[in-house]
């Protein structure tokens, strides 16, 4: 392929490098130039234009990828059609994407103008999905690299393979032990019923036991006399060992253990088995949360039809790495839907910071405590603001109320909004009313941050904003330290609601006790988050530093 500066006399039948507007018209990049195309350019004043030109044995961009796109066809997996040198592949039922990695780098490795990208191996798909784009770079390809490329796809091991889920039948044995709470019970039972209906199978009537071997492996048979095709063991306990009552409990009811722990976190206590040829299972605990764990490694395989033993399960280790980082809520939160394995992150959402500044500092009296200046000149409220400022939530809004001029002024030139409350006298849900109601739709949640502790750093309030996942269940987010809940809060927007409705001198703590399965906790290394400034004794007693 011949790539130049074409003066329009030569330019027939090129192809057109670059997209062009013109008067009343636009030439689009990879547009094969006709004598129309060439007459429009020459009144548009151009003597000519960049573009590339075929040589023989050259095969246009969309004739490649249509090739090769054929060649790498497999059951079960769809094309679209052939434009701009790209070909999509896609799932046509649901099921789990095998994908030959050696076979893919063998064929990107061939010719620079050849490349396919996949999903990666074992992800789980919808019909319809996106599982592999061909992408011809522009213009064309020799068609002895194409050749060979088709020889490779038809004769190497196929580098897409989608194995379609089984609608099999799943039985679940929940064990009880005293103390054990129903609400765990039901979330268990919920998330394991939505793991299954994702997987294309039917959960069967859960049966309860009590937490021993005998009863688990009564528990067994009676589901396989229903017609279980995969059996479930949801412990009260987490299963320690192979040895333990749900291991037992397989075998006793005239199974086998297959492989005890897992390199997937979460996930690693979790212990295969079979009663027959059936796959039966002994759930770790991180199973009662809908969130990514290793047990939705297995039971994709298990639906998919693909082996589930001691070597495949050692292989899981990369790309076991699913836990958070730098939180982990005790207990682990729990999340309304399963990401595809290998799924992209998602982008954080955002969050606005609510400082609320409009209190009447009853306890401070004469003096408003927010204005009280420290040894370096700057009043408590400018440094909470610019500790706040110097954080990841944005936009920043000021609430305020008692000598709201002053609170404004000493806050003169900073990138904040103001927030009037104009009955702030009725106490502190005012003031948080008027907050939470001034926070841009487009935010996804709400960090409520007090105007009179100025110990508490951006970089404190970033650990918190890291935290909040509402997808996967961390929907409130506050510090602790030492075992003690401080402040700021995090909200997400669906309990605005809640909060508006609020009245009198209180805030919104007291619907963590409503709300505690989406609670997430995060440890601090002092108590910043635990001290205000609301006496002039706690003023006596901040740090120097202050």
């Amino acid at each position: 392929m011949i790539f130049e500066s074409l003066a329009l006399a030569e330019a027939k039948g090129a192809i057109l490098a670059h997209s062009l507007r013109l008067p009343g018209k636009m030439l689009r990049k990879g547009s094969v130039l006709g004598e129309d195309s060439i007459a429009a350019l020459g009144e548009a004043g151009h003597a000519s234009v960049v573009a590339a030109r075929l040589e023989p044995g050259d095969v246009p961009e969309d004739v490649a990828a249509d090739r090769l796109a054929t060649a790498l066809l497999t059951p079960l997996i769809g094309r679209s059609r052939a434009a701009t040198g790209r070909v999509n592949l896609y799932a046509e039922v649901p099921g789990l994407l095998r994908v030959a990695a050696a076979t893919v780098d063998r064929l990107n490795r061939l010719d620079e103008a050849l490349t396919l990208a996949t999903l990666p191996d074992y992800a789980v798909v919808a019909p319809k999905e996106l599982v592999a784009t061909i992408k011809i770079i522009p213009f064309a390809v020799a068609d002895t690299a194409l050749a060979v490329a088709e020889a490779l796809a038809r004769q190497e091991k196929a580098a897409l393979r989608l194995h379609p889920f089984q609608p099999y039948k799943v039985g679940l044995v929940m064990t009880e032990l005293s103390g054990i709470k129903e609400s765990v019970v039901e979330h268990t039972i919920a998330a394991t019923a939505a793991r299954v209906n994702a997987l294309t199978g039917t959960l069967l009537a859960p049966r309860r036991a009590r937490h021993a071997t005998d009863a688990i492996a009564d528990a067994l048979r009676a589901l396989l006399t229903e017609g279980a095709d995969i059996l479930l063991v949801a412990g009260a306990s987490a299963v320690v060992d192979r040895r333990d009552v749900g291991p037992e409990g397989i075998v006793q009811a005239g199974g086998h253990i297959l492989h005890f722990g897992m390199p997937v976190d979460p996930g690693n206590l979790i212990c295969l088995g079979a009663i027959g040829e059936k796959p039966a299972l002994v759930l770790p605990g991180c199973a009662r949360s809908q969130k990514l764990n290793g047990i939705d490694f297995v039971l994709s395989r298990l639906f998919a039809g693909q082996p589930v033993g001691p070597a495949e399960v050692a292989a899981m280790g990369v790309g076991g790495l699913l836990k958070e980082i730098e939180t982990r809520p005790m207990p682990r939160a729990e999340a309304p839907a399963t990401p595809r394995i290998g799924a992209a992150p998602r982008a954080r959402p955002s969050v606005a910071a609510i400082v609320l500044a409009a209190g009447r500092s009853r306890r401070m009296a004469p003096q408003n405590k927010l204005l009280i200046s420290g040894p370096s000149g700057k009043p408590i409220i400018t440094r909470v603001v610019d500790n706040v400022l110097s954080s990841a939530a944005r936009p920043v809004l000021v609430v305020t109320g008692h000598q709201a001029e002053d609170v404004e002024r000493a806050l003169a030139g900073r990138p904040v909004r103001f927030v009037h409350a104009p009955d702030y006298a009725q106490g502190l849900s005012a003031s948080l009313k008027a907050g939470i109601g001034a926070v841009p739709p487009e935010c996804a949640g709400a960090i409520v941050c007090l105007g009179d502790m100025p110990l508490v750093t951006g970089r404190m309030i970033d650990r918190l904003l890291g935290a909040f996942d509402p997808d996967e269940g961390r929907a409130i987010v506050l510090p602790n330290f030492r075992g003690k809940q401080g402040n700021p809060m995090l909200w997400d927007r669906r309990f605005f609601p809640e909060i508006l409705a609020i009245s009198g001198d209180i805030g919104a703590r007291f619907l963590l006790a409503k709300h505690t399965e989406v609670v997430a906790e995060v440890e601090m290394a002092d108590d910043a988050v635990l001290r205000d400034i609301d006496t002039p004794e706690a003023l006596a007693a901040m740090p120097r530093r202050f």
